[in-house]
């Protein structure tokens, strides 16, 4: 945890305040923004192509949590036992213990057992069975499409269905939905954590996970990991960060929200680790392993190793409903920001009259595009895909965009000018410490991070955990030992679902530009509102015409009883 602390504190904070910063100043998306400086814009095209990808394959995950939710909902859960269609000979249950076969049930369990079942090369829990032979129905290579797998093409039309209509209002309807969505996994973490501490072994799974591996701190490995944590984590570089901060009100207190919602999300990390590895020790008691031999990563952890371990608690399908419908409210919530980053780039470069009025239109194309290309991601060879994409299309550009984001504003706007602009937006200068690492400890802390992991070996990328059921997904070509393909390991798919907002959406107006050929700049207008003293973007300060931004899940935003139409009309200067 130690990286994980050092990233968040000198790059996850720092980041985060800038980015709402940033987008609240300017009220304008992850294109708009960058009027600041009109030749990095690119960054906001990289931010809407990052979540792009991140929104196409993150519904498919949360389309395989509805196929486990409406799964759990049966006596005894289908992947609880080896008795199945779809299981092999070497099929070995917990529950029940077969020989490795799909003989009889014996009277009793042989003392060796456990050690036997687990480590033997040839078991595989039915909980992976399920999950490779019958939910995924697995082809033998990544080129292998096979068939479209019906059941999930049915759910991931189920998930496209509930954001859009989330959505089908902007973020007027979605703020209300996300009270539910943000809250509610709260409670479902604290049942499962108050049911895991009370089992035997969750110590063991607990020490487990708090105990630190000080041989790996200087592991360059390990530190891009926490890096890559924080980036995901907190939405950062996502574009997501600056499109909800653009509704906030303008001296809304975004230091304040920065803080808050860093820390919160951090813990509720950490409080979530206890909730799995509690669970996991007491699968790893009840096997007779160590716990390190049933923890798993990434989809194995979320629709593997932890489903398998819900089939040891009395009342299994309950527990098994808690935890999906879980995942499902944590997807979705994600799903929300990411849709709405799209849009609302969409809607501020088109920018006419037709399409800030049809914005639902808007809403439901992407939605429709989205399910679409989601399509060979539901098919037999889509697991190894959707790796491909996590691992790859949105990991290092997270890194890239946050280094030249904040190089651009830095060096190229002017720290000087900024940090007049937020004196002006909250009434004080951003503090010291975040002034240092705006300017000099985060860039360079990414800077090496990106530098380090681009000279590191890059392991070939495999599904699956066995040697002999790996399928070899995408193995780089080396050059001296140094991949050619700049690529630093990527966070697991299933230990995050980035940032959830919720936000209120009302008319907000953009102030008259200056015939100063200074673009930045503006004079005083002669008869200036109380807040409208020209700042370096060149817009007044919305207050009549705000937008709210509010706390969603662990991202606190702030709110205000501001209302009104879904609109974005603002009033072009001449």
């Amino acid at each position: 945890m130690f990286p994980y602390f050092i990233m968040l504190i000198f790059c996850g904070i720092p980041l985060f305040f800038m980015e709402l910063s940033f987008g609240q100043f300017a009220s304008q998306g992850c294109l708009g923004v960058w009027r600041i400086s009109p030749m990095f814009k690119g960054v906001g095209y990289g931010m809407m192509v990052v979540s792009t990808y991140i929104g196409i394959y993150y519904n498919v995950v949360i389309c395989i949590a509805f196929y486990y939710f409406f799964s759990s909902m049966t006596p005894v859960l289908p992947w609880a036992y080896c008795n199945n269609p779809w299981n092999t000979r070497d099929c070995a249950s917990v529950l029940d213990a077969s020989n490795l076969t799909n003989g009889s049930r014996p009277a009793a369990l042989p003392s060796n057992l456990s050690h036997l079942l687990n480590h033997s090369l040839q078991r595989t829990s039915p909980s992976e069975e399920y999950w490779r032979l019958y939910v995924l129905k697995l082809s033998d290579d990544i080129g292998n499409f096979g068939e479209v797998r019906l059941p999930l093409l049915g759910c991931l039309g189920v998930s496209w269905v509930v954001v859009f209509l989330c959505l089908i209002r902007g973020v007027k309807s979605s703020g209300k939905v996300v009270y539910f969505t943000a809250t509610f996994p709260y409670v479902v973490l604290t049942i499962l954590f108050v049911r895991g501490v009370t089992l035997e072994g969750a110590f063991n799974g607990i020490m487990y996970y708090l105990t630190p591996q000080w041989d790996k701190i200087l592991e360059a490995k390990v530190w891009g990991d926490a890096a890559s944590q924080i980036f995901y984590s907190l939405g950062c570089a996502w574009g997501g960060l600056i499109t909800m901060a653009s509704y906030n009100k303008f001296h809304n207190n975004c230091y304040r929200d920065s803080v808050i919602i860093s820390i919160t999300n951090c813990a509720t990390s950490v409080y979530a680790g206890f909730v799995i590895f509690s669970i996991l020790g007491f699968m790893a008691n009840h096997l007779g392993v160590d716990v390190s031999r049933v923890a798993d990563h990434g989809p194995g952890l979320a629709f593997v190793a932890y489903p398998e371990a819900l089939t040891l608690l009395p009342i299994s399908p309950l527990w098994s409903l808690l935890f999906f419908f879980m995942l499902i409210l944590l997807g979705l919530g994600t799903q929300f920001c990411l849709l709405e980053t799209l849009v609302t780039a969409i809607v501020d470069e088109v920018g006419n009259e037709w399409i800030l009025q049809k914005k639902t239109y808007v809403t439901l194309g992407v939605a429709v595009a989205g399910f679409l290309l989601g399509i060979p991601l539901t098919s037999q060879a889509g697991i190894y895909w959707l790796l491909l994409m996590d691992n790859y299309a949105a990991s290092f550009s997270l890194v890239v965009i946050s280094c030249i984001m904040c190089v651009a504003i830095m060096y190229i706007y002017g720290h000087r000018n900024y940090f007049q602009d937020i004196q002006m937006m909250l009434g004080f200068p951003p503090p010291l410490f975040f002034q240092i690492c705006w300017r000099f400890v985060s860039p360079a802390i990414i800077f090496l991070q990106a530098q380090v992991h681009r000279r590191l070996p890059q392991n070939p990328l495999h599904f699956g955990s066995l040697p002999e059921r790996n399928v070899l997904l995408h193995q780089l070509p080396q050059r001296g030992g140094v991949p050619e393909h700049d690529s630093p390991t990527p966070p697991s798919l299933a230990r995050t679902y980035g940032p959830q907002v919720r936000v209120r959406e009302v008319p907000r107006t953009r102030r008259q530009r200056s015939p100063d050929p200074a673009p930045l700049r503006a004079p005083p207008s002669p008869k200036p509102h109380p807040c409208s003293a020209a700042g370096p973007l060149g817009w007044d300060c919305p207050v009549r015409n705000c937008q709210s931004l509010a706390l969603s899940s662990a991202r606190l935003l702030a709110d205000s009883d501001a209302g009104g139409p879904e609109t974005r009309q603002w009033e072009p200067g001449p």
